[in-house]
């Protein structure tokens, strides 16, 4: 009886540390938290009854312990230095051209991220175990604060691994995500307290409460970021430390890039400030580092921050206001978007009175309902969005928004992606569909045609000029018929068939931008055209052929096939190729060598540092040449390794993962053996 009752409770730990991990580090959730709650209780029960199986790395510990007298002082083995801020381009430009000078290189390779607004937080594990929590204080000396980290979210009391280090000391932010924050307000509010002003504080003042119960109230998570003083492990880059702490059971900042030089630091920097409104936590900035963990030891520290690491920060400007209406709007892939209609408000001197709520589910997180009082954020370049609802406000008369089930457009059936968090209307005739693709199809990142703005494409659809992307280039044609419309005189039209004319000289990949393919925007359509050359050569491709292209990947790919497979996307660049628009260049495959065979077939390949005879693009086409898949990063399954001068990370990789490495060399003689 006595074994079975050790083995139940083993067995409640482990199912609990598995659910912890999922919910924490991999962001998702198998059982229901009264589920979770019930096992939790059974622990604590069988513990309590059976007071010799206890264990300090028990689940149960998390729930916290008797309160504390008082918080005593550590001293960092590491100082816990702060980050110096850019708020302008320039200063970013500066600080690049200042490290590739100190480094002598081109291209630094850089790890981007969020800078979350939270609270600095230090964990220090001793044999896998955890025994310290640390604040930041003056960056020389913190708070003891071990009491109330062994109860913060995704912290686990001991590392998953079987040979921990001696010692391992992360470093990250304690937040609050903004759905438990508006709850945590409620309350302080039904409770007559005043109720704190945003999550950091609320945080903050939760890390200094002497009573770990009560800290553990405030739902705190943990995020980390960053290492400090180590013993028995190492590593070569940032992005390698977070890959190794995530496995050993740590949750770490999410949505990390990576970038070589500045200019794919500056687009990972915009595509990262566009997914900002959609985070579930306050940022204020997105943080770049050094990938590379010996560069910042090379570069040291100032006496203040590491010279190795940039805040891009902007000023963030937030007002309350009121949710007058939800409505949806259906884009020119068919997705529907829930938009919140507010009450005008005025921010950093701009009317907000409208912003988008994304989509069903960040919907429903957020848990907006019309006539809510929500709080509104502008920051930077990124457009308002509802950072969070005001709970405490409500008053009973709010009304909570029925997702649509048919497409208020035209009447279609909704479906969910699969696998995915977009409902989109799948009627390809949908009207609203046609009028964004139009819209999308003339403006900047697309074909750019001059003339051609939102307003005179919805004219066009009204009056029947227009019914499809062909017909724009068929307006030469109707010339009396426009010059009927409203506000649409002979200096406009003339200006907007020039425009149209312009455009049939794009380059390809900007008609493939156009061309409203999923998931295909500008960078992947420049892929496409430098791999391919020619709409002709893509629609030749199989799904298995697209996918092996760096950066295309099976999703991608599977969307690319489809649409030119299909009858409505071989016939309409058909027909856009017969009205003289841009059909691509062959790609000058002269670099090749040998003919086309099967030696590489259910190969993978990945080709990394500087080549003496091909650049690696030539390499890669080789290999697809020859069969193989040119993949872009090391995995395990990874077949060979074509290392040139200055491999770096993919070449350590890919010897812990025992890969075959070849030369240059080694690699010409296997194609032509």
């Amino acid at each position: 009886m006595t074994e079975s009752v050790r083995q139940q409770i083993e067995q409640l730990r482990a199912e609990l540390e598995r659910h912890n991990r999922l919910y924490y580090v991999q962001a998702t959730q198998e059982i229901p938290d009264r589920d979770y709650d019930r096992m939790m209780a059974d622990l604590q029960r069988l513990e309590h009854e059976h007071p010799q199986y206890d264990s300090p790395t028990s689940p149960t510990h998390k729930v916290g312990g008797d309160p504390i007298d008082g918080f005593e002082q550590y001293e960092h083995r590491v100082p816990m230095l702060s980050i110096d801020n850019a708020f302008e381009e320039q200063e970013l430009v500066d600080w690049d051209a200042g490290l590739r000078k100190a480094l002598e290189q081109d291209k630094p390779e850089y790890s981007v991220e969020y800078k979350i607004d939270g609270v600095a937080m230090a964990l220090v594990y001793e044999e896998g175990l955890l025994v310290r929590g640390v604040t930041r204080g003056n960056g020389v000396v913190g708070d003891d604060i071990t009491s109330n980290s062994r109860v913060v979210g995704g912290v686990p009391l001991h590392l998953e691994t079987s040979s921990p280090p001696a010692v391992l000391e992360v470093r990250g932010e304690v937040v609050i995500l903004n759905e438990d924050f508006a709850r945590f307000q409620a309350a302080q509010v039904a409770a007559g307290d005043e109720p704190f002003k945003n999550p950091r504080n609320a945080a903050a003042g939760a890390l200094k409460l002497l009573d770990p119960k009560e800290a553990r109230k405030r739902s705190l998570r943990f995020l980390a970021h960053g290492v400090g003083h180590v013993d028995g492990i190492s590593w070569q880059h940032y992005l390698q430390f977070l890959d190794s702490i995530r496995d050993m059971g740590l949750p770490v900042t999410p949505s990390v890039g990576r970038a070589t030089g500045f200019d794919e630091l500056m687009v990972v920097v915009g595509r990262m400030m566009e997914g900002v409104a959609s985070l579930p936590f306050e940022v204020d900035g997105i943080v770049i580092k050094l990938n590379r963990l010996p560069e910042r030891n090379q570069l040291g520290t100032t006496s203040r921050s590491p010279r190795w690491v940039r805040a891009y920060k902007w000023e963030r400007y937030e007002a309350e206001t009121r949710v007058v209406d939800i409505a949806i709007q259906v884009g020119k892939t068919g997705t529907l978007t829930p938009v919140a209609e507010l009450d005008p408000v005025e921010i950093d001197g701009t009317t907000v009175s409208r912003a988008s709520l994304h989509n069903r589910d960040e919907l429903q997180r957020l848990g907006v309902m019309v006539g809510d009082t929500v709080l509104v954020e502008k920051a930077g370049k990124i457009i308002p969005h509802v950072l969070r609802v005001n709970e405490a406000e409500r008053t009973g008369d709010e009304t909570p928004f029925a997702f649509p089930e048919f497409c208020p457009e035209c009447g279609a059936t909704v479906q969910q992606d699969d696998g995915g968090v977009y409902i989109r209307c799948g009627n390809p005739t949908c009207p609203a569909q046609l009028r964004e693709t139009l819209i999308f199809f003339a403006s900047r990142p697309a074909m750019d045609i001059d003339g051609l703005g939102e307003k005179l494409v919805e004219q066009l659809l009204d009056s029947g000029l227009i019914d499809g992307i062909p017909s724009l280039y068929r307006l030469g044609e109707q010339r009396e018929k426009l010059l009927e419309l409203e506000r649409l005189g002979e200096k406009s039209i003339d200006r907007l068939l020039a425009g149209i004319e312009a455009s049939k000289q794009q380059p390809f990949w900007r008609l493939l931008t156009g061309l409203n393919i999923r998931h295909v925007g500008q960078s992947n359509a420049q892929v496409l055209e430098c791999a391919f050359g020619t709409g002709d050569e893509i629609a030749a491709q199989t799904e298995e052929s697209l996918s092996a292209i760096d950066d295309i990947g099976p999703v991608i790919a599977a969307s690319v096939y489809q649409f030119f497979c299909s009858n409505v996307g071989g016939s309409l660049l058909r027909e856009l190729k017969e009205l003289g628009l841009n059909p691509g260049t062959p790609v000058d495959r002269s670099c090749e060598i040998g003919t086309n065979s099967e030696k590489l077939t259910g190969k993978s390949l990945v080709v990394t540092g500087t080549l003496a005879r091909m650049s690696r693009d030539e390499a890669k086409q080789l290999i697809r040449h020859h069969g193989g898949k040119a993949s872009g990063s090391v995995s395990g399954k990874t077949d060979y390794l074509v290392a040139g001068e200055k491999a770096g990370s993919k070449l350590t990789k890919a010897q812990g993962l025992g890969v075959r490495i070849l030369t240059e060399e080694e690699f010409l003689a296997m194609l032509e053996s």
